[in-house]
């Protein structure tokens, strides 16, 4: 019946020390053997999820890379790049000039670099370390953005967890009908296009697979996995997922640091 995996990186896919257990790469590589395709849906850049992909061969095995929360997909066997959504040129002053203005970094993306005005913010080091790409720093965040005719595809700001979730709100309303803002994790603040999210970047790649959402099981464990776990014909929630991924999931599964996502393949693909 279930013919397709899709599978959040962080708290999903790799446990709490940022590995993938040998139970769940042993999993996903069977399933790649019997060529059910595996997608990874994350809100990291492509760049900072090419390491993931890498370690589970996808290139040779086949699968796609839904980054940025499904702003872009990639085939990984080709490296073509089949949908992309960036920010609207038009709001780039807008957003930074608002960042600027909160007690906190904004930074984007720019090939293999981070590219902000404040590099010293621990939580710009934060994401640094997760997708495992450098910081350059910049003097002027929407000049080198214009200058380099960088694509956006989505900003991150940053700053401490109490401060950053007093500030969301105003900041969603602020943008409300023109982009969406949103909380990944206490410390980060995501802005990207309207209709972004996993599960229409899903139902983009589901069409061209030739594919139907009852085939689909998709795991995660934090709130930019909702809409993934609500739309999947089986929606798994990890044992370590937030309580509104849970209430969305038809299964809640093992934790991260427990094999769970071997656990989600053993029990609806075998």
């Amino acid at each position: 019946m279930y013919k397709i995996l899709a599978l959040d990186i962080d708290g999903t896919l790799l446990n709490t020390k940022k590995e993938i257990t040998p139970a769940v790469e042993s999993t996903i590589t069977a399933l790649q053997e019997r060529g059910i395709p595996v997608l990874i849906a994350s809100g990291r850049p492509a760049q900072g999820i090419r390491h993931v992909a890498e370690a589970l061969h996808m290139k040779e095995r086949g699968g796609y890379i839904l980054s940025f929360n499904g702003g872009k997909i990639i085939d990984c066997k080709t490296g073509e790049t089949i949908y992309s959504n960036p920010v609207s040129r038009e709001y780039y002053k807008e957003v930074i000039d608002y960042a600027a203005g909160l007690n906190a970094s904004v930074l984007t993306y720019d090939g293999e670099y981070i590219i902000t005005e404040k590099p010293d913010n621990k939580y710009v080091d934060v994401e640094s370390k997760v997708v495992k790409m450098p910081v350059r720093k910049v003097e002027s965040l929407y000049d080198t953005i214009i200058e380099d005719n960088v694509a956006v595809d989505k900003f991150l700001i940053v700053g401490e967890p109490d401060y950053m979730m007093s500030q969301v709100q105003a900041m969603a309303e602020h943008f409300k009908g023109r982009l969406n803002v949103f909380q990944s994790e206490p410390f980060f603040i995501e802005v990207v296009p309207l209709g972004i999210d996993k599960a229409a970047s899903l139902n983009v790649l589901l069409e061209r697979l030739g594919m139907a959402r009852e085939e689909l099981v998709a795991c995660g464990d934090g709130r930019n996995d909702v809409t993934m776990v609500s739309f999947a014909g089986m929606g798994v929630a990890m044992e370590n997922a937030c309580d509104e991924v849970k209430a969305v999931a038809d299964y809640i599964t093992s934790s991260c640091d427990e094999d769970g996502v071997a656990k989600v393949i053993e029990k609806f693909f075998w």
